[in-house]
């Protein structure tokens, strides 16, 4: 391990913040989507020891990477049935193994901000800190092979600038979609060392559209040809972008508004390039949506296994 990552694997007391003042005057604070709330729950007890968050689309999926994480880290019984924590409400899934947190926020920016507005408050009034969060999900690629994994750099929008817009009281509000640049090549050199799947540093573009929003031609509405949509595209791979999803920019805007260190890690699915629709068979792109969590999840293996041995030095001084 690499002294930047002893350094992240060290609990450095970093807290999760919270900009809103109105919150401090609050009685109950109610994570109304989550099913939980400051005076129903012991956010504490129940979060408070938690050290990575991952979040992803699918409620299958994260439940599926809970169990990957649980065999991985060894803390639980992988065969135990893990309760959904937000089983009091329809619209997240949640799940929890040792400190690692496992959330599902639906497709697209609005969601992932709701799930993301309530997963900061929870760890803020848990009192955690060092937190580390990472979307895991699926893209579609630019000029790669199908199954490379992409580590984003910048979250870019659908003009290739890399910021998130959102309106505020009428007004358009600007925010920073950088994410953490040590953590990304960290991940990106555990790929190297697992050495079972392509693994690449790039730009992400994050539209608010499955179809017309990323230059599909098999929508229900397309008024633009064959090479419109080829120029478009060739145009975002000079531009760095190697993949597309729907939820980096405001995932990571609102990371770092709030201290989280972030990370993005996609799989792509198909070559953007090649055609517009994945063809390729269930097994198949079933094995691409397993390496990120593949990566995620030696990742945090192998800092709670540096963490661990350090304790153990620790106590035989």
């Amino acid at each position: 391990m690499n002294p930047e990552e002893e350094k992240r694997a060290t609990p450095c007391s970093s807290p999760v913040f919270v900009h809103n003042p109105h919150l401090d005057v609050m009685k109950d604070d109610v994570l109304y989507h989550f099913g939980l709330g400051t005076a129903t729950h012991n956010l504490p007890a129940m979060f408070g020891d938690v050290k990575f968050v991952c979040v992803g689309g699918s409620p299958w999926r994260m439940k599926s990477f809970t169990e990957y994480i649980a065999a991985e880290i060894r803390m639980e019984d992988p065969e135990s049935e893990y309760p959904n924590i937000c089983a009091g409400t329809d619209r997240y899934a949640m799940y929890k193994v040792g400190p690692v947190l496992s959330v599902s926020h639906g497709m697209g920016i609005p969601s992932i901000a709701i799930m993301l507005h309530e997963l900061i408050k929870l760890l803020h009034h848990a009192h955690c800190e060092d937190v580390t969060i990472v979307r895991i999900g699926t893209s579609g690629g630019i000029g790669l092979e199908p199954g490379t994994v992409v580590v984003t750099k910048k979250s870019m929008d659908a003009t290739f600038l890399p910021k998130f817009e959102q309106v505020i009281l009428g007004k358009t509000v600007e925010r920073n979609t950088d994410l953490d640049q040590c953590l990304a090549e960290e991940l990106l050199q555990c790929s190297k060392e697992l050495n079972q799947f392509e693994t690449v540093i790039g730009n992400t573009m994050c539209t608010l559209d499955f179809y017309e929003g990323q230059a599909r031609l098999d929508g229900a509405f397309c008024s633009y040809t064959e090479k419109d949509k080829q120029d478009y595209l060739k145009k975002a791979s000079e531009a760095g972008i190697c993949n597309i999803e729907m939820e980096s920019s405001v995932f990571a805007a609102m990371c770092k508004l709030s201290g989280l260190r972030a990370a993005v890690v996609c799989v792509t699915l198909l070559d953007r390039l090649k055609g517009d629709q994945m063809n390729g068979s269930h097994e198949v792109l079933q094995s691409y949506q397993l390496r990120p969590q593949i990566l995620v999840g030696n990742y945090i293996k192998k800092l709670l296994k540096a963490k661990a041995g350090r304790s153990c030095n620790s106590a035989t001084v």
